[in-house]
């Protein structure tokens, strides 16, 4: 089944994005390169609880 997950900008802590995963394929925390409009950059965006 799959779990939606909130993506955190590491420089600023805004949670900008929200995207969904499968915990029994993917059990390690998601790393995706995204768009931060705070930082206005791209930066690596890393998986919250």
């Amino acid at each position: 089944m799959r779990e939606i997950i909130t993506l955190q900008c590491p420089d600023c802590k805004n949670r900008n994005y929200s995207t969904t995963k499968n915990r029994k394929t993917t059990t390690e925390r998601l790393e995706l390169k995204k768009y931060c409009p705070h930082c206005r950059k791209h930066t690596v965006h890393k998986e919250v609880k």
